[in-house]
């Protein structure tokens, strides 16, 4: 029986083998040994064009089509998939090149693999022949029901073409879910850049015990490897949920409090085995918290993005900054990870979900923790005494939450903080010298108000013998003559000024009414977080900021005045159209430098752009101070909260254009962006089909891309990005794949500025990846007329 079995699958290879040179090309020849008795495989192909081949192991072969868009989750897709000839079993291990020339010659992917099992009463080998496989996959990536079936054969058709569809249930999802997240390889993690200039599999060491600055690298651990089966892909990085800083705590059963911890804010990303560390404002910090990672990746979970605070705890259960920043140069052992939220577990986004249910995952997550991974639990209500006894222990503050809040990435009122202690940021500006001592007296302080940098005191405690040594190293490079700020003479006599480059955390009493420091001490430098993003935190009476967690609080004026003629929609309508969308919107558009497109009195009149303010909209649009190319600063203006997006509409704002950069670096591109703009005779369909074909393309760069129309015609490809690269290189990039585009696909893309060499074809405008340069934000309200 089993030799019949073996000469029917070498039957049926024949084909196979006929096509191919096995002297030129690496692919297997043929095996007989089975991957899983029952598995299945899908390879990613960039041949003569891209397309996912889709392997079902049956009767010892792999049964094959070649699925021309890719699986996709969304039951309500139809994709093409052409049956292609049977391929042998050892082909579903098979990742590399085939040579230029040969059958099928490009690059293929290992983009998931597992098991599979048809539907109770449809035996494969009898449904196959009529035309139609039922079937449940097991798989890294693809899971759940899925229907396969034979389309009515056709004229000259050669081949077959069959349709594959995802069944409706609970692994269903959106069309772009599955082609368009996952992008590297479930075997080698290579993207397919990667794969085609013969990258070699990385190996990587567990960091388990070990107290060595690994590279900035993915952390893989001997535990996480045993459990590839069932990895899936590493979460991005995401915008963090943002505290106000208010003047009591709230009271009340629906929110919920926690402990104000002492540490570096931190995302935990793990996936596929790796895992990685982001701060607050998407550094990577893989290789200083390398133990954290080697933890989470033996968390219970394919993948999971989960928030929490970097800390050393003392003895007496405190934890310090102070013992955080000593760890990290010399025993980063000692850092431990307070969990306290779960934004994606398995693949699905958690964040519209309660807070309390995103908890309890997270507990059941965490379990019992691990060397150095603990769940921050919290107390319901009697907020007002958990305050007290926490500052009677010396404790920083609560954080309070309302426990019913979705996620939103965005300073929403929704979470607030109360501190025991005042202390917060301060950007050094300067220092004066030491009459006993080589070193510095005193650090000179400065702070962000109104978008420019003010004089804030300075600090003359709270240093070791080290870290003064240290400082005076780091500032030596920064000296320059004239001061940033304006400064009392007698204050700052014979002071050392520096490039405001540096940031510090300060403890202090209190300000004096001239707005200078009163008691402070120094707890540490802030590499975290920039110079630009340090602004002073003010109390706000929780009262407001509760209500700013429902709503945006804003009055808004001359609601009927009509903003859109042609439809008709008025300011009031936009006004609540923007405090619906607050939520979604500002982790796109918020803590970035924004432009407005301000039309007081209605598209029909005058509209103006504005970029600049300086405190004329009131405290809740911000504003942070850039450098322009002359070398003097200008308050730009961002929001951060549904207040600041509503007071805008109030003066007038339609729409919202930012950086592509927030405003913790701006120097720091967090998201890649292409219009598509197309010559006056293309219809809207082409330049969607070309926005599919930069998915595609960037997709096998390792980019995930998302699609958005900004009126007309025009649409913009949008890759988010980890802040790591500066302008100059993003907008080379950018440059280069255009000009590469256009010369691969002359009749159809142009990146040629000359609106004389557009014609019939879809313009690539990279311009917008540069310093200050702007683009629509998402959710932003565009006028399609």
């Amino acid at each position: 029986m089993a030799k019949a079995s073996t000469r029917k699958a070498d039957d049926s290879l024949a084909l196979y083998r006929a096509k191919r040179d096995f002297t030129r090309t690496k692919e297997p020849s043929g095996a007989s040994a089975p991957i899983a008795g029952n598995g299945f495989v899908v390879q990613k192909h960039a041949a003569s064009r891209l397309h996912y081949d889709f392997r079902l192991e049956l009767d010892g072969v792999l049964l094959s089509w070649a699925v021309t868009r890719g699986p996709s989750a969304n039951p309500d897709d139809k994709r093409l998939a052409v049956r292609t000839e049977d391929h042998p079993l050892d082909y579903a291990r098979f990742e590399g090149t085939i040579p230029k020339g040969e059958y099928g010659g490009g690059t293929v992917m290992l983009w998931d693999n597992g098991t599979w099992e048809p539907i109770a009463g449809k035996d494969a080998r009898k449904t196959l022949p009529e035309g139609h496989l039922h079937f449940i996959l097991h798989g890294r990536r693809m899971q759940g029901e899925w229907i396969l079936f034979r389309l009515k054969h056709r004229g000259r058709e050669k081949g077959e073409n069959w349709i594959l569809r995802k069944v409706n249930d609970a692994h269903a999802g959106g069309s772009d879910d599955l082609v368009g997240t996952h992008l590297t390889s479930v075997d080698t993690g290579r993207t397919m850049e990667e794969i085609a200039a013969g990258k070699p599999v990385p190996k990587r060491k567990t960091a388990r015990g070990s107290s060595a600055r690994l590279s900035a690298a993915p952390v893989a651990t001997a535990a996480s490897k045993a459990r590839r089966r069932g990895k899936s892909a590493l979460p991005p990085f995401r915008p963090v949920q943002l505290a106000t800083l208010v003047d009591h705590v709230p009271a009340g059963d629906q929110w919920l409090h926690e402990l104000k911890y002492d540490g570096y804010r931190t995302l935990l990303a793990i996936g596929g085995g790796e895992g990685r560390a982001y701060t607050r404002s998407g550094l990577d910090w893989s290789d200083r918290f390398a133990s954290l990672i080697a933890d989470a990746v033996t968390l219970d979970a394919r993948s999971a993005l989960i928030d929490g605070e970097a800390v050393v705890i003392l003895p007496d259960g405190r934890t310090s900054f102070q013992a955080l920043q000593a760890a990290l140069k010399s025993d980063p052992g000692k850092i431990d990870y307070m969990a306290f939220d779960l934004l994606a577990l398995d693949g699905e986004d958690l964040t519209g979900r309660p807070l309390l249910e995103r908890k309890e995952k997270l507990a059941a997550l965490i379990g019992e923790g691990r060397d150095h991974i603990r769940y921050s639990d919290h107390i319901g209500g009697r907020g007002e005494q958990l305050f007290d006894s926490f500052c009677g222990a010396g404790l920083e503050g609560v954080i309070s939450k309302r426990n019913d809040a979705r996620y939103t990435g965005s300073r929403s009122g929704s979470w607030v903080k109360t501190k025991c202690i005042r202390r917060q940021e301060f950007v050094i500006v300067g220092w004066t010298p030491s009459d006993k001592q080589r070193g510095f007296r005193a650090l000179l302080l400065g702070v962000h108000e109104k978008g420019k940098l003010r004089y804030a005191g300075k600090v003359g405690t709270g240093f070791s013998g080290g870290e003064v040594e240290r400082l005076m190293a780091l500032m030596a490079s920064l000296e320059q003559k004239r001061p940033t700020v304006d400064a009392p003479r007698a204050a700052v006599r014979g002071a050392t000024w520096i490039k405001p480059r540096l940031v510090a955390e300060i403890a202090y009493i209190e300000f004096t009414e001239e707005g200078v420091l009163r008691h402070s001490s120094y707890l540490g430098l802030r590499e975290d977080k920039k110079p630009e993003a340090v602004v002073l935190e003010v109390e706000s009476p929780v009262t407001t900021a509760a209500r700013s967690a429902i709503a945006s609080g804003v009055r808004i004026s001359n609601r009927d005045r009509v903003i859109f003629p042609e439809g008709k929609l008025t300011k009031g309508e936009l006004a609540d159209y923007y405090e619906a969308v607050a939520d979604i919107m500002l982790p796109w558009a918020g803590s970035r430098p924004v432009s407005l497109v301000r039309c007081p009195q209605g598209r029909a009149k005058k509209c103006f752009f504005q970029k600049h303010d300086a405190g004329s909209f009131g405290d809740s649009v911000k504003q942070v101070a850039i450098l322009e190319k002359d070398g003097h600063e200008e308050p730009y203006l961002f929001v951060d909260s549904a207040q600041g997006l509503l007071t805008c509409v109030q003066m007038g704002t339609v729409e919202f254009h930012g950086w592509g950069a927030r405003i913790e670096d701006v120097e720091k591109a967090d998201r890649l962006v292409f219009d598509l703009d197309p010559d006056e005779g293309l219809e809207f369909k082409d330049v969607a089909s070309a926005a599919l074909h930069l998915q595609d393309v960037l997709g096998q760069m390792g980019l995930v891309t998302f699609p958005m129309v900004t009126g007309g015609k025009g649409v913009h490809v949008i890759a988010p990005l980890t802040p790591t690269a500066e302008w100059p290189q993003v907008k080379d990039f950018a440059h280069r794949f255009a000009l590469a585009l256009a010369q691969a696909d002359p009749d159809r893309f142009t990146a040629a500025l000359a609106k004389a060499r557009r014609t019939g074809k879809i313009f690539i405008d990279y311009l917008r990846n540069q310093r200050g340069a702007t683009a629509v934000m998402p959710y932003s309200a565009v006028d399609f007329h």
